[in-house]
Formats: structure tokens, sequence, C-alpha cells
């Protein structure tokens, strides 16, 4: 009998395509974003990776709760961060 199962889904980044692209990452391999990008506070938002413009939302960014309400949290969050952006860079888009 199987009393109890514990289903982890992206508990090891697979951040190996980011090398050479500019975007951070720590020892263990997770996306660095906002004050972690060593760009520091507050200029940089909480979820901007060292690439200004890229962001990192859920489990693959470090320091996250690795939680599915966490990464839904930061999915919402990060839109607002990209309007700001897009905003600031002046974007016709919006």
């Amino acid at each position: 009998d199987i009393r109890n199962l514990f289903l982890f889904v992206g508990a090891d980044p697979a951040t190996g395509w980011l090398e050479g692209c500019g975007v951070q990452v720590d020892r263990g391999g997770f996306v660095k974003t906002g004050v972690q990008n060593g760009e520091g506070a507050p200029a940089v938002p909480l979820l901007q990776t060292t690439v200004p413009g890229v962001f990192a939302v859920g489990d693959v960014r470090s320091g996250s709760v690795k939680r599915v309400g966490g990464a839904i949290g930061e999915g919402a969050q990060v839109v607002a961060a990209l309007h700001g952006y897009l905003a600031d860079a002046g974007s016709p888009t919006l």
C-alpha cells in the first residue's frame, strides 16, 4: 500500500541554455533576480534578471518559495513589472 506520494515539479532548474546570454544564475543553477542580480534595489524590479527586460518567475528563480501558489503569484506580479518596464522604455505598444 502507498500511504503518501510527494510530487516535485521543477525541483532542479533547467537553465543550461541560458549560458552566454547574460542572465546570471546562482550556484544551484537558479536565475538571479532583483537585488540578487547585483544591480541593487529599488531600481531593479524584484523579478528582473541581469538582462534588462528579461524576467524570471516561479521555481527557476533563485530565492523563490518553490510552491505552486508562489509561482502563480509571481506570474501575476510579472505582468505589472513588464508593463512598467515597457512604459519606462517608451514602448508605443502599450
